[in-house]
């Protein structure tokens, strides 16, 4: 993962890349060596989205703990 020192990379920045990375590979004209680079890139960016997502989720059921320790998770998406 590139980024400049002492800046983090945002998630929006890692997904963008990633995609990118999916879309070279499926094309098929890299090299071995820069398909295998690109591929090292991709599982560091993924790793790195994953954690993104899994603080998201701890920040939000923390935001929706009720008083007495229970958590309250709800769907997102459409109301009815």
């Amino acid at each position: 993962m590139e980024e400049k020192e002492g800046e983090e990379i945002t998630f929006e920045d890692a997904m963008k890349r990633l995609e990118s990375i999916v879309e070279m590979l499926g094309e098929g004209n890299l090299s071995l060596d820069d398909s295998l680079k690109m591929f090292e890139e991709g599982m560091e960016l993924c790793k790195f989205c994953n954690k993104k997502l899994d603080e998201a989720e701890y920040k939000v059921e923390k935001l929706m703990e009720r008083e007495g320790g229970e958590i309250s998770v709800e769907e997102f998406g459409a109301e009815a």
